[in-house]
């Protein structure tokens, strides 16, 4: 669904005119701040399908620290693989990291272990790999990685619209103080549904990620 089409949605549950573009007026445009606020709640509620992706880093010789590009700082690391090598890389915590390149006697060869790194000048994640590339080497991030504001009335929802639609409501609805007939706290009752309803259809999707193992 379109951020239009999301706007005109909450806009038409509110008893209001829709709109041909999103900033066509203020009340328009603060409709469409609240779908973003609603977008976000619900962005963070699961690991959904439609934000997880692939993200290729190629090394560069002598060179350790990389940028999960158009990340941001949200970002969920499921598993990294070295796939010149073909093979998993195992997570370390970054004192270990201190450990082998400051204390230690730091090694350059294929890449084996990964920690984060805190965020480049762009607000990216960044990471840390070790041992130090001796050479180029595809390393494959399989991430959840959280969309982006919507700002043009053609950007496209990536997760289920319904929760965010029934949550931007519920906000709307907060906000203005009255909603012909249903409560704030009903329209916020009714949107936690739609978001319960969507997690597990999309955790349905992923069998594995739901067993806990001792």
């Amino acid at each position: 669904m379109t951020y239009l089409n999301l706007v005109n949605n909450v806009l038409r549950r509110l008893r209001e005119d829709v709109v041909t573009t999103v900033s066509e007026n203020t009340y328009s445009a603060m409709v469409g701040d609240f779908v973003n606020d609603a977008k976000r709640l619900v962005e963070d509620a699961a690991d959904w399908s439609g934000l997880r992706t692939t993200l290729v880093i190629p090394t560069v010789a002598s060179d350790n620290q990389y940028s999960l590009t158009d990340s941001g700082d949200s970002v969920k690391v499921f598993d990294v693989i070295n796939d010149t090598n073909n093979s998993f890389m195992k997570y370390q915590t970054k004192t270990w990291f201190n450990e082998q390149l400051y204390t230690g006697s730091a090694l350059e060869g294929t890449p084996t272990t990964y920690t984060f790194d805190g965020l480049d000048g762009s607000g990216d994640t960044q990471v840390l790999v070790y041992p130090t590339p001796d050479a180029v080497y595809s390393l494959r991030f399989n991430v959840t990685k959280r969309q982006g504001d919507l700002s043009t009335d053609e950007d496209t929802l990536l997760i289920p619209s319904a929760p965010v639609v029934h949550l931007a409501v519920a906000m709307l609805a907060r906000e203005r103080g009255e909603t012909g007939g249903t409560s704030a706290a009903e329209y916020f009752a009714i949107a936690d549904k739609f978001l319960g309803d969507a997690v597990a259809l999309d955790a349905a999707k992923h069998p594995e990620e739901m067993v806990w193992y001792s």
